[in-house]
């Protein structure tokens, strides 16, 4: 079966929408990739493939760090979001179809959504994680829409800057976290004054207490003897202090953990 739809004429320098005429700026894109970027069989394999290829790397790289969301479930999310971007043009072009043929690709954008929050967790701790990698998920499938509309050099590029952001930046990050010398230290309690205790022995070596959250009011819970947490933000004064291994033998201390 073969089908064939030219897309590569270039638009006229002047549209008229409604009686309004604009001016359209002509972009030079890379030579030789007219028949890539047509409706045909080599360029849906081409667009596939480099929607495999560059949805895999990404996915290769969350793998690594055992993420959530791994090498096969950025592959399948760039592979459905290049072919839904193709099945738009496929209705519009060939079939001749009445329809706009951005509308699937938009209901991709918003559907990620629903994937991506199922890669966010909240830990015991309160502790939020797998939001780089649920941007992560939607950026791959706006890289697929791309591959999917013969736009090759915006989802090669981007793809690019991702795993330029994923590697190379967070280390960046982490090492910007470590000269701020800010800490902060997660107690689950059971009675106030074996927090005060910590608290004081903090202070007396040093450590700039900025902040106390806790997770429920310390007062009603320490009548009913119920475990509370607290998150206790710090700044050390010189070297990086470590939480003291015997304030877990705090009689009313259940747990004294750096996070």
């Amino acid at each position: 079966m073969k089908f064939s739809a030219t897309m590569s004429e270039k638009p006229p320098a002047w549209i008229s929408f409604r009686g309004v005429r604009a001016n359209v700026m002509e972009v030079e894109m890379i030579e030789g990739l007219e028949a890539l970027r047509d409706i045909n069989v080599l360029s849906t394999f081409v667009k596939m493939l480099c929607a495999m290829l560059c949805g895999g790397a990404i996915g290769l790289e969350r793998e690594y760090k055992r993420r959530s969301a791994g090498f096969r479930t950025h592959i399948l999310i760039c592979l459905g979001a290049c072919m839904t971007a193709m099945t738009g043009q496929y209705i519009v072009i060939i079939l001749h179809y009445s329809s706009d043929m951005a509308r699937l690709g938009a209901q991709v954008i918003a559907g990620i959504g629903f994937i991506g929050a199922g890669a966010i967790i909240v830990t015991q701790k309160n502790q939020v994680r797998g939001l780089t990698t649920s941007a992560g998920l939607w950026a791959t499938a706006v890289t697929g829409l791309a591959f999917g509309s013969g736009f090759y050099e915006g989802g090669i590029l981007t793809t690019i800057l991702i795993l330029l952001a994923e590697t190379v930046l967070s280390r960046l990050e982490y090492a910007s976290h470590v000269r701020a010398k800010r800490r902060i230290l997660y107690v689950e309690f059971t009675r106030r004054a074996a927090l005060d205790f910590i608290l004081s022995e903090m202070k007396s070596r040093g450590d700039q207490i900025e902040d106390i959250e806790m997770t429920q009011d310390a007062e009603s819970k320490e009548k009913n003897g119920k475990t509370q947490r607290a998150y206790v933000y710090y700044r050390t004064m010189g070297k990086e202090s470590e939480p003291e291994t015997d304030w877990n033998q705090v009689p009313g201390i259940d747990m004294v953990e750096l996070i």
